[in-house]
């Protein structure tokens, strides 16, 4: 699978009010490997940056000033992003502003010109209910390295937004032991082990360690006052007397 995590800075924050894309950032990742086939453009927007949006990527006029424009690269933004999955957080911010560049080519929405759209603030809100979910707050939560980040990047968001979805989505999906090593893809295989001979130890929890987990348990449901699943589906308490 050919995903894409995307990001971009702007000049503002509506795109209805004429704001533009300033820089675009484009991480490549193929089955769910970083490939080093990014893209990383910065554009003239042909008009004024707000002060506020300034202060957040600190991208000036003058430095865009010889930058080309986005019609000038959109051909070549277009082949990249074909049939990929894009990776964006807070999605319909960044797909907002796509959208009204590829609207004044007479192209778009952007939806239609990719595979899917993947929102990972959606999906952190769903992972931590009531918590932080900004890039920096993800990266904090999953010990991503963000100290390089003093200012937003559209190139360096999308690469700590790379490595924050991989680590909201890992998982051990199967026993599978790689013994491709770096021959793979000339000849190598993936050796899968019989462990249907293993008796695997069975460790219960402590009395403590339970607490523990009741106690956690209490203290999301409380910050998402209420609303989590596992409450929702406990089994009522059995009537005594």
């Amino acid at each position: 699978m050919r995903q894409i995590v995307l990001d971009t800075e702007t000049t503002g924050l509506s795109p209805q009010d004429g704001d533009r894309i300033i820089e675009i950032g484009c991480v490549e990742l193929v089955n769910r490997q970083l490939t080093g086939n990014n893209r990383h453009y910065y554009l003239n927007p042909e008009r004024d940056i707000h002060e506020d949006a300034l202060r957040v990527h600190g991208i000036t006029l003058e430095f865009l000033a010889d930058k080309p424009r986005f019609a000038d690269i959109a051909p070549e933004l277009l082949d990249y992003l074909q049939g990929a999955e894009l990776i964006i957080h807070n999605a319909p911010f960044d797909l907002g502003f796509l959208d009204a560049e590829f609207g004044r080519l007479g192209l778009g929405p952007t939806r239609r010109l990719v595979r899917g759209v993947i929102d990972t603030l959606v999906m952190a809100k769903e992972m931590w209910p009531g918590k932080r979910n900004g890039l920096d707050a993800l990266c904090d939560r999953l010990g991503v390295d963000n100290s390089g980040r003093q200012l937003h990047g559209a190139l360096l968001d999308a690469e700590l937004l790379a490595d924050v979805y991989i680590y909201m989505t890992r998982g051990q999906e199967s026993l599978v032991i790689d013994v491709r090593g770096d021959d793979a893809g000339q000849g190598g295989s993936v050796e899968r082990r019989d462990l249907s001979g293993f008796t695997l130890p069975v460790l219960r929890a402590s009395d403590a360690e339970c607490a523990e987990h009741e106690a956690l348990l209490a203290a999301l449901d409380k910050e998402s006052k209420g609303r989590t699943v596992w409450r929702r589906h406990e089994p009522a308490a059995p009537v005594t007397g």
